[in-house]
C-alpha cells in the first residue's frame, strides 16, 4: 500500500461517517436546536398570538417575573411538589427493588405489576385517578367512610392538592425507577456480600451501607437526576386533574407558562418563562451530576 493510500482511505471513511450521520444531525437541528433559538429570540419581543407583528423589548419579559405574583406562586408550588415527589420517587423504588431482588418466587410477576403504570397512557391513567380521588363519590373516599373516617377533598383542598398530585406522580414513576435499581443491584457481585459477612457485617443494614449503597452510586445518580427533571417537568397531571386549582394552589411552573402562552396569548412572556426553566433545570442537573461524580471519586 502506498504512503498516500492510507490517508485517502481514512478521509473516505470520515466523509462516509459524516454522510451517514447527516440525517440524524439535521433532524436534531430541526426538532431541538432551532426551536430553542426561536424561543430565545421571541423572549426578547412582545410577540402575541392575537396581534400581527412584534417589537423587541429587551429584558422586559424577564423583569416582569420579579413583579409577577403568579410566577412566585407557581415557583413555590413547584418546589413544594418537588420536595414531596423526589424522596418518594427515589426511596420507595429502592426499597421495592431490594425486596423484590431477594424473592425467589413471583419475582417476574411483581416486576410486571409494578412496571405496568409506566406502560400506561399518562392522560388516561390521570383520568382514572381523578375519578378515584373525587371528593364526593371517589373510591378512595368511600373506603375511608367504610373505615369510619371522614372524606378528604383530595383535589379541592389547597392544603393537600399538591400531596395528591405527588402521590399520583409517584405511582406513575415508581416502576421505572425500581427497574433501574434492580439493574444496578444485579451487577453487584455476591462475593462482596460474603466478604462483608466474614468481616462482621451480618445485619441487612450493615450490608446495605457497606456494599450495596456504594456500588449502587452510578445507578442512584442517574435515578436522582431523572427524578429531579421529572419533578420540575410536571404539567400533564395538573392539566388533567386540577387545571391549576383550587385558587391556583396547584399551578406549577410549566402550567403557568402554558396559561401565559395559550390562554393569555402572551407568547413572549411564556417563552421567557420556558427559557429560564430550561437554564435552571440544566444547571441543577449539571450540579447534581458533578457532586455525584465527586463523591464517587472520593469514595
Amino acid at each position: 500500500m502506498s504512503p498516500t493510500a492510507l490517508p485517502r482511505q481514512e478521509g473516505g471513511r470520515r466523509r462516509l461517517a459524516y454522510l451517514l450521520s447527516a440525517p440524524a444531525s439535521v433532524l436534531i437541528l430541526l426538532i431541538y436546536v432551532l426551536p430553542i433559538v426561536a424561543v430565545f429570540v421571541i423572549s426578547f419581543t412582545d410577540y402575541s398570538l392575537v396581534y400581527d407583528g412584534f417589537d423587541f423589548v429587551g429584558l422586559d419579559n424577564y423583569k416582569q417575573m420579579f413583579t409577577d405574583e403568579h410566577f412566585a406562586e407557581a415557583l413555590k408550588n413547584t418546589l413544594i411538589y418537588a420536595a414531596i415527589f423526589i424522596p418518594g420517587a427515589f426511596f420507595l423504588p429502592l426499597v421495592l427493588a431490594i425486596a423484590i431482588q431477594r424473592r425467589r418466587r413471583f419475582r417476574s410477576i411483581l416486576e410486571v405489576l409494578y412496571f405496568m403504570p409506566v406502560t400506561s397512557t399518562l392522560t388516561a391513567m390521570t383520568l382514572v385517578w381523578r375519578a378515584l380521588l373525587d371528593g364526593n363519590q371517589g373510591a378512595i373516599n368511600n373506603m375511608l367512610v367504610g373505615l369510619g373516617l371522614d372524606k378528604v377533598n383530595w383535589l379541592g383542598d389547597g392544603d393537600i392538592v399538591l400531596i395528591s398530585i405527588a402521590m399520583v406522580s409517584i405511582w406513575g414513576i415508581i416502576g421505572f425507577n425500581m427497574v433501574l435499581f434492580l439493574a444496578g443491584l444485579t451487577v453487584i457481585p455476591q462475593n462482596l456480600y460474603e466478604a462483608a459477612s466474614i468481616d462482621g457485617a451480618d445485619h441487612p443494614l450493615d450490608r446495605f451501607f457497606q456494599v450495596t449503597w456504594p456500588l449502587l452510586a452510578p445507578t442512584s445518580l442517574f435515578v436522582s437526576v431523572n427524578t429531579l427533571v421529572t419533578a420540575f417537568k410536571l404539567f400533564d397531571t395538573v392539566a388533567v386533574l386540577t387545571h391549576g386549582g383550587p385558587d391556583r394552589a396547584s399551578e406549577v411552573y410549566l402550567y403557568l407558562a402554558y396559561l401565559e402562552g395559550f390562554e393569555n396569548f402572551n407568547m413572549a412572556y411564556a417563552c421567557a418563562l420556558s427559557l429560564v426553566f430550561l437554564v435552571v433545570l440544566f444547571l441543577v442537573a449539571w450540579l447534581q451530576t458533578r457532586l455525584g461524580d465527586r463523591r464517587r471519586t472520593q469514595a
